[in-house]
């Protein structure tokens, strides 16, 4: 009988987010953002040059490998694992860079190579109120910088213009400087997905000491959990990348951008112990809204009680009065029915006055 009730049960089919059974070094899609075209936005700039173009050629990202110029080549989609593998053979990438490319359950991480810098990081932005993470790969050679992205859509927007206007000094200095300000800028949006989420976390309070109940808040403690945990799991890795970058010794990062990844550190620090609080914050709400729901059950309770305090007296003495025995002197009164109402009464408004001054009610 229970071999046949274990071969009824249903089971539920749990799809492994990682690539499984495949030799090290597989380029093999994990996300779920196909995209059927991969765009390549290239910028070739100099201290007096800037051109930027898209194409979905891969061959076109091949023609600036002898340029003089900076070439930050961003790479929109990851899905079509084909073009990934041939733009990582030209410019040599090792098979397991390429797999971490498209893996899209990789931790942030550093790993150095003889000619260039792989980086892996999180994009967090929200989009109508969810967070989106997207996976960012970063390739950091001696004259170029090579981005990969899941999908079109990104926080680089400031970066670009500074660079197509000549803004700063980013036109003026190497591929390692494009490097920080593309962490930075990802850096310092996660300063805006923390206000933002603070903003949520506000209303949810204000929530939860309104008079008018929302049976919708207990599920949405329960997303926000999910959302700082999220955070957290892109944020506490990258520290520990900034941290390794800051004090690597690698001949093509200069020492002056040295000086701007240890501000970088500084800003990842700050984002984490905001994560820190904001966690510990949504972490106290589910114990404020039981704690709520608790004390309305209280007053509920309580309620209930001083009725039944009123009403056991009053149950007792119709009880008595009410048993059905021939020698019972107060049933042959003439006035007894009232007399028993006016105890009744009394007894009712004595209760209510000590319950009063006890502050009970």
């Amino acid at each position: 009988m229970t071999a046949k009730r274990r071969s009824k049960a249903k089971t539920t089919k749990i799809e492994p987010k990682r690539a499984r059974n495949l030799s090290p070094g597989t380029v093999k899609y994990t996300g779920k953002k196909v995209t059927t075209i991969t765009e390549l936005d290239i910028i070739d700039y100099s201290k007096d040059h800037y051109h930027r173009f898209k194409t979905n050629d891969i061959n076109e990202a091949f023609n600036y490998e002898d340029s003089t110029n900076i070439t930050w080549i961003n790479v929109n989609g990851l899905s079509n694992t084909d073009d990934i593998i041939t733009l990582g053979n030209h410019f040599e990438l090792h098979p397991l860079i390429q797999e971490d490319i498209v893996s899209t359950y990789q931790r942030p991480k550093i790993d150095e190579y003889e000619e260039y810098l792989f980086i892996v990081f999180k994009m967090l932005h929200y989009d109508n109120d969810r967070l989106n993470n997207e996976h960012i790969s970063m390739v950091m050679g001696k004259d170029y910088v090579l981005t990969f992205q899941e999908a079109e859509g990104d926080v680089f927007s400031d970066l670009r213009e500074r660079l197509e206007h000549g803004k700063g000094r980013i036109r003026g200095v190497g591929a390692d400087y494009l490097m920080f300000a593309i962490l930075d800028a990802v850096v310092d949006n996660y300063f805006s997905v923390i206000e933002y989420l603070s903003n949520k976390v506000e209303l949810l309070e204000d929530k939860l000491f309104d008079k008018k109940e929302d049976p919708d808040i207990a599920e949405e403690i329960q997303q926000l959990k999910k959302e700082i945990l999220k955070i957290r799991k892109a944020v506490v890795p990258l520290r520990e990348v900034v941290n390794r970058l800051e004090k690597i010794d690698y001949t093509i990062i200069e020492e002056r951008t040295n000086k701007y990844i240890r501000d970088l550190y500084d800003h990842i620090i700050q984002v984490n112990e905001s994560v820190e609080i904001y966690r510990e914050m949504i972490w106290s709400l589910m114990d404020m809204y039981m704690t709520t729901i608790s004390n309305k059950m209280n007053e509920v309770m309580k309620v209930l009680t001083i009725m039944a305090s009123i009403f056991i007296p009053l149950t007792f003495m119709a009880g008595i009065y009410g048993m059905n025995f021939d020698h019972m002197p107060e049933l042959h009164l003439r006035y007894g029915y009232y007399y028993l109402w006016g105890l009744m009464i009394l007894v009712f408004l004595g209760l209510l006055w000590y319950f009063k001054r006890k502050k009970w009610i």
